[in-house]
């Protein structure tokens, strides 16, 4: 496990239509680091957005997908990068947060 610093776990958020379509229910998408644990993720939260208590976390590793493409006439195929993101769900009493307030 890595030791990984709180400001160092979230990587950036997640703005899709269906991560803005939970945004009533208090769930973030966030993109996180690949060793990153939901406790991590937990603190890291709290500590980066202030008045901001975390009910639960749910986390989903995507493998990276499969890429082909030619160079110098020949067929190369390899993968695009591994991808972890989590889904924080905030408590009824917790504050927003702020950069998803104006989308």
């Amino acid at each position: 496990m890595a030791d990984l610093k709180y400001y160092d776990v979230i990587i950036e958020p997640i703005i899709t239509e269906k991560s803005m379509s939970t945004l009533g229910e208090k769930k973030y998408t966030f993109k996180v680091h690949p060793q990153a644990t939901k406790s991590q993720i937990k603190e890291a939260v709290e500590k980066l957005f202030s008045g901001v208590k975390v009910a639960k976390v749910n986390t989903i590793n995507k493998d990276g997908k499969q890429r082909r493409r030619t160079s110098g006439g020949k067929l190369v195929s390899g993968k695009s990068a591994k991808v972890k993101k989590a889904i924080v769900q905030l408590t009824e009493d917790s504050a927003e947060i702020e950069i998803f307030s104006g989308l």
